[in-house]
């Protein structure tokens, strides 16, 4: 017996659903320790570049392959091309080379999401906690990575198994407008902080004295992470679009939506990088976010419970 095929119940679920696959760590995490490493200003001139015509094309090119086909990355190659079905095998390899890479950062999200439920903001905004928890060196359960990264790994299949419309869209529905409350809300107070401005500058005004290939290549590789393109996921999503919906018009949603919320990402840690160590934590790397924004929460009133939700959110969304 031949099951029908779900699909999102419109173009909104569609949006939001996509939207939420690109927009995650890869714009609240990797995009601004990115941005502050290759020159702030100029990186972000750059990566704006590449997604409203490099990043744009490759998107929709990707999403009408999978609305046509309505097949997963791998078949769908196969019957555009047989001589290059090869495409969908290495693009189904991409997610299984990242997704041990992604959960253990996402098992980070958890450890914080559970200090913050515990109501320790200020333990997390020690200059040392990162460090020590990454190192294992807190000691106990709690404090072993391995145990976040499994509960990571149980919540994400949670909302997986309960397929397209009932637990994908549905999740989405709800998180993405959270997300935007919560980055604005936060962005709004790191640049309220003092200190903040000399970040604000570095972060948005380019200086073409920082520009190299090696911005050009951050960029590109942060176009690629963070709208989940090459790695088969926007052409399976695409199989689950309806045919009359509008392919341009969703693309288009979906890439403001993600630069939108990078963007904002950006906000949220630079200038604060600045407010709480004078920018001498700029080069920090994988850690800025995991440094800077428990230090963001800990001085916020509230602090616990906004960094509780956003570490939810971010659980979530990855």
């Amino acid at each position: 017996m031949k099951h029908g095929r779900s699909s999102f119940s419109n173009r909104l679920g569609f949006v939001l659903a996509a939207a939420g696959s690109a927009v995650g760590l890869g714009n609240i995490w990797r995009f601004p320790y990115l941005a502050a490493k290759y020159g702030g200003g100029i990186f972000l001139l750059v990566y704006l570049i590449l997604a409203v015509t490099f990043g744009f094309s490759l998107m929709i090119t990707e999403i009408a392959i999978g609305r046509k086909t309505g097949l997963s990355c791998i078949d769908a190659y196969q019957k555009l091309s047989r001589k290059f079905s090869f495409l969908g095998w290495l693009a189904a390899l991409v997610p299984v080379i990242i997704a041990p890479y992604y959960c253990v950062i996402g098992g980070w999200v958890i450890k914080y999401f559970f200090e913050f439920l515990r109501g320790h903001a200020a333990l997390t905004a020690q200059e040392t906690f990162f460090s020590q928890f990454i190192s294992v060196a807190e000691g106990g359960i709690l404090g072993n990575p391995l145990l976040w990264f499994a509960v990571f790994v149980l919540l994400t299949a949670a909302v997986v198994l309960f397929g397209v419309e009932k637990g994908i869209e549905k999740a989405s529905r709800v998180m993405m407008p959270l997300l935007v409350v919560l980055s604005v809300v936060v962005a709004v107070y790191s640049l309220t902080l003092p200190g903040a401005v000399e970040g604000l500058k570095y972060y948005l005004l380019p200086d073409f004295k920082d520009f190299s290939t090696t911005t050009v290549l951050a960029a590109m590789g942060q176009l690629f992470y963070s709208m989940s393109l090459a790695m088969g996921i926007m052409i399976t999503y695409g199989s689950y679009m309806k045919k009359e919906e509008h392919l341009e018009k969703s693309v288009g949603q979906i890439e403001v939506f993600d630069t939108a919320i990078a963007f904002i990402a950006g906000l949220m840690i630079i200038p604060a990088v600045f407010a709480f160590s004078g920018g001498a934590d700029i080069n920090a790397g994988p850690g800025l976010m995991f440094v800077t924004l428990p230090r963001v929460f800990g001085s916020m009133t509230g602090g616990n419970v906004i960094g509780m939700v956003f570490s939810f959110w971010c659980c979530l969304r990855r």
